[in-house]
């Protein structure tokens, strides 16, 4: 009864999250209430000798434990709290870097790499661009970047949409290969299920394949021949004197956090603060402006950076891994409700290839983060095994066949306002060849080495 109870709040918090669009709801405020909740029943039920949890030893307890079982329960919550603030801290640092380098007006420097007004090669370049940005800044930030670039190159909004499409498949491919280019990738590569040279030498390859089949057949689409009507002036943008410095700065900064987690054997969090603290003290001595005025120094300050991220997001990650984390501790038939579903599952479809690729195209309709979190805490794979990539990869691409299946289309959809069913007719069918693509490389990959 327990346990259908908490299952029932699970789905009925994520059955919310999907509809924020319809509700007018920010799917921040079911996630965080959803954590809350299924934690508040499994500790009423825990204390009453309702339900039984599993801890993160694998030891199962219960109220008839007395004052040990209480303790272990707690631990248990100390614990998830701990590896989700792990993620937590990590995107804050990453958010503050990209902002202080906006602040600056770093992203600007990357429009001297456009130099053509043939949309074939502004294609490619713009799609080159999305792919290794996205793997460095995330996804979602390179996708902001680029569609604002867009914006000054292309004029016509019915072009400029198949552009603003494509670089949705690009930066999903980007992300799926670089432990900070997407946030489930971050919480597979923080939580000890890969690493980072791990997730480059098994996922770079289908990853590029994801976004190159794509843009090769786009090509050869009508919309994408001939030339574009583009002002000279507008490939130059106003940049500071600060600009190309911090671009470079801050993007060598969070590729350090890896080289970092490398040489310390510390938690990639760490790295990331201590990037971050890098970024922010170059930033308080440099001169943005020729005439700068001391006056002026807070518009550029890491204050004002960190005041710029989305808390909301943050959240959003605390709500859900906590929500997950409550079904990771839940015990059913002596394990995790989560390793009982992969059992279940196992029977079902013996086939993990199988399920993890429904699981990727499932990721167009639901959030990957969850799903991520849940496969976490429902398989017991070694360090870089085979399938944790194959997760990365399938959650991080799937997502492309919907506008709304990841946080680079849903930022898309908002910016360019490009309409669901357009989506669905014109790019669905590019991104799964893409997908289906990279699934063909992986598991290739896979049978040679």
């Amino acid at each position: 009864m327990i346990t259908l109870l908490i299952v029932l709040t699970f789905v009925l918090g994520y059955t919310l999250i999907v509809l924020e669009h319809p509700l007018k709801l920010d799917k921040t405020v079911p996630t965080i209430l959803m954590g809350a909740i299924m934690w508040a029943i499994l500790s009423i039920a825990f204390n009453n000798g309702l339900a039984d949890i599993v801890d993160s030893h694998g030891h199962l307890w219960n109220v008839s434990g007395g004052e040990e079982a209480h303790e272990g329960f707690v631990a248990t919550l100390v614990h998830h709290l701990g590896k989700t603030s792990e993620i937590l801290f990590f995107l804050m640092g990453a958010m503050t870097i990209v902002e202080l380098i906006d602040l600056h007006q770093g992203f600007e420097v990357l429009k001297g790499y456009v130099r053509t007004k043939e949309k074939k090669k502004l294609l490619w370049i713009i799609g080159i661009i999305a792919f290794f940005l996205s793997a460095i800044i995330d996804n979602l930030t390179a996708t902001i970047v680029l569609v604002t670039l867009l914006r000054k190159l292309i004029h016509s909004k019915k072009e400029r949409l198949w552009f603003v499409a494509l670089i949705v498949i690009a930066a999903n491919a980007g992300g799926a290969w670089s432990p900070i280019g997407d946030v489930t990738t971050t919480m597979l590569w923080i939580g000890n299920k890969t690493s980072a040279a791990g997730l480059v030498k098994e996922l770079l390859i289908p990853s590029f394949a994801t976004f190159a089949v794509p843009f090769f057949i786009a090509t050869l689409l009508p919309v994408f021949k001939g030339t574009l009507e583009t002002d000279e002036s507008e490939l130059t943008g106003e940049k500071l004197k600060s600009s190309r410095l911090m671009l470079y700065l801050g993007l060598g900064m969070i590729i350090f956090v890896p080289f970092f987690k490398t040489i310390t054997h510390l938690p990639p969090y760490l790295g990331m603060m201590f990037s971050l603290g890098i970024v922010w003290l170059v930033s308080e001595y440099i001169h943005p402006e020729e005439n700068f005025d001391e006056k002026d120094r807070h518009l550029y300050s890491g204050l004002r950076a960190l005041s710029r991220i989305e808390l909301s997001s943050i959240l959003f990650f605390l709500g859900i891994l906590m929500a997950v984390a409550s079904l990771e501790t839940l015990a059913v038939e002596n394990m995790g409700t989560l390793k009982y579903m992969a059992t279940m599952l196992q029977k079902s479809i013996p086939n993990q290839y199988i399920v993890i690729s429904i699981l990727g195209l499932l990721s167009a309709i639901i959030d990957n983060v969850p799903l991520v979190a849940a496969t976490m805490g429902m398989y017991d794979f070694p360090l870089d095994h085979h399938l944790w990539h194959f997760i990365a990869y399938a959650a991080g691409t799937g997502g492309s066949l919907l506008i709304i299946g990841s946080a680079a289309g849903v930022a898309a959809m908002g910016m360019e306002k490009i309409d669901f069913i357009w989506y669905f007719k014109k790019i669905t069918w590019l991104a799964f060849l893409g997908y289906i693509a990279g699934i063909g490389i992986f598991m290739l990959m896979d049978v040679l080495l």
